[in-house]
């Protein structure tokens, strides 16, 4: 069971620096000026979930869940 639980906490710290690194990857979500002329509804802007960016997104949220599971698994086994 020791060697299950340090498995888990590698993967555990792998998946925050993962994480971390990704979230500080993504461009923010403020519209400035982009929104006032009409940026958004370029060829880039309707197929956002098919570029690296929308590839980020997937990414981060599969991430953001693994975190949540190894999370409470990790703190389960405690018990």
């Amino acid at each position: 069971m020791g060697v299950l639980r340090l498995v888990l906490t590698i993967i555990f710290i792998i998946v925050c620096i993962s994480l971390t690194v990704l979230v500080l990857m993504q461009e923010g979500k403020s519209a400035g000026l982009g929104a006032i002329s009409g940026i958004a509804e370029t060829y880039w802007g309707k197929n956002k979930g098919r570029s690296m960016e929308g590839a980020l997104v997937k990414i981060t949220t599969g991430l953001a869940v693994a975190f949540i599971v190894l999370a409470a698994v990790l703190n389960i086994s405690r018990f």
